[in-house]
C-alpha cells in the first residue's frame, strides 16, 4: 500500500470514529436544547442533533446512489454518452 492510501484510510477512520462529537445546531435549536438540558431533558438534545445529521447526509447518500447506479448501467453497456460537438 502506498503512503497516500494509508493516511486516507486513518483519516477516514477517525472521522469515523469521532462522528459522535459533531454538533450540528442551528442558534434556534441550540437554544431549544439549553432549555431542555437545564430542566434535566438530554434526551432531546440527543435526537435533535441525530436527525439534523440525519437532514444534512441523506442528500449526499442519496446522490452518491445516483452516481453509482449511472456508472454502474453505463460499465455493463445500457446506457451511452452521446456528446456532439457544435463547429461553426
Amino acid at each position: 500500500m502506498t503512503y497516500k492510501k494509508i493516511r486516507w484510510m486513518l483519516y477516514s477512520l477517525l472521522l469515523f470514529l469521532k462522528a459522535n462529537a459533531i454538533f450540528a445546531q442551528c442558534a434556534m435549536c441550540r437554544a431549544t436544547v439549553e432549555t431542555n438540558a437545564h430542566h434535566g431533558d438530554i434526551a432531546t438534545a440527543v435526537g435533535l442533533n441525530k436527525g439534523i445529521l440525519y437532514l444534512f447526509f441523506t442528500p449526499y447518500i442519496l446522490a452518491g446512489l445516483l452516481i453509482f447506479v449511472f456508472c454502474w448501467y453505463r460499465s455493463k453497456g445500457k446506457v451511452e454518452i452521446n456528446v456532439e460537438v457544435l463547429h461553426d
